[in-house]
């Protein structure tokens, strides 16, 4: 394949990259607006019918989360064929196509068992927290494998694993953490959800009352491990660009993230303070998507430095 079409090919995958984020979006605007059980506990079909004849509003925007979703698994299908026919055998590129492939069957899986099992809209059962969070954790390792994809067609360059013990464990303690505080995150969403507040007063009542549900005594934990995830990734990032060997790239995915780990503190602190509304929800989630995102790109620049990389 020439140079031209490996290009088209990376800005597609961006491309994927970027309507995922789309769909993950509309898809939290489809549990804040509790039209999760819009097409009832129905799965391939709505309401029993295959388009919805008589569809309520909340039926538009889980219809519609459905049709949008389905398109994002053929995008990603289309991405994978493309990386085997633009790359040689066992190159990154694919590797990462067929991960993305993978996950996105996942996903869809996941969103299949969360509507026949009733878990959706205002809905409680015992298992919705598992449910949640495999969701939220099956959805960032989605996003790393598609950012890894663009960033492995354009790059040029291949991640090196032969790095120190001392910098995988700090990157895995990092990459713990995120996933960490977005699990609480989904778990202070849903619980913002099931059992509103309509001062912050009494949502913090409720996180301290013993009576509560387990969901809402859990709640406080969010904004403590953002802190301190926040506090980590900001050392971690200012590290990984003193130790990149002057690359310019480490220095910029290390700047961008610190400036999006403040953006997300600041961010979310609007959000408690005016009792989570959609659009806030809708903000704070794609801040947390970029963060990971270029969490993922920071490590993947690293890794793929040469020698000049000196850690101390």
């Amino acid at each position: 394949m020439t140079d031209g079409k490996r290009s088209a090919f990376e800005k597609f995958a961006w491309f994927t990259l970027g309507y995922n984020l789309l769909v993950i979006l509309w898809g939290v605007f489809l549990r804040a607006s509790h039209s999760g059980d819009g097409c009832g506990q129905h799965w391939l079909t709505c309401q029993g019918e295959v388009i919805p004849s008589a569809p309520q509003l909340k039926t538009i925007i889980e219809f519609s989360h459905r049709i949008t979703t389905a398109i994002a698994g053929i995008v990603v299908l289309v991405l994978v064929v493309w990386a085997f026919r633009a790359f040689e055998k066992r190159h990154w590129v694919r590797k990462a196509a067929v991960l993305s492939l993978l996950f996105i069957v996942f996903e869809a899986l996941i969103g299949r068992g969360l509507v026949l099992t009733g878990n959706t809209a205002d809905n409680w059962t015992p298992t919705r927290p598992y449910w949640t969070a495999g969701h939220l954790i099956n959805t960032f390792i989605l996003l790393a494998f598609l950012t890894l994809t663009a960033w492995c067609a354009g790059n040029g360059g291949t991640p090196k694993l032969n790095r120190p013990a001392k910098i995988w464990i700090l990157m895995l303690i990092g990459l713990s953490a995120i996933l960490f505080v977005g699990v609480s995150g989904s778990m202070g969403a849903l619980a913002n959800m099931l059992f509103p507040s309509t001062t912050l007063s009494e949502g913090l009542a409720k996180d301290f009352d013993p009576s509560s549900n387990g969901l809402l005594r859990l709640r406080i934990s969010h904004p403590i491990l953002s802190v301190l995830t926040a506090v980590y990734l900001v050392f971690l990032s200012g590290w990984l660009s003193r130790w990149g060997g002057g690359r310019q790239a480490i220095k910029r995915w290390s700047n961008r993230l610190t400036i999006l780990v403040i953006l997300q503190i600041a961010f979310g602190a609007a959000t408690l303070l005016m009792l989570a509304p959609i659009v806030m929800q809708l903000g704070h989630l794609l801040l947390a998507d970029l963060i990971w995102i270029a969490f993922i790109l920071l490590t993947a620049n690293f890794l793929s430095a040469g020698d000049e990389t000196q850690i101390s």
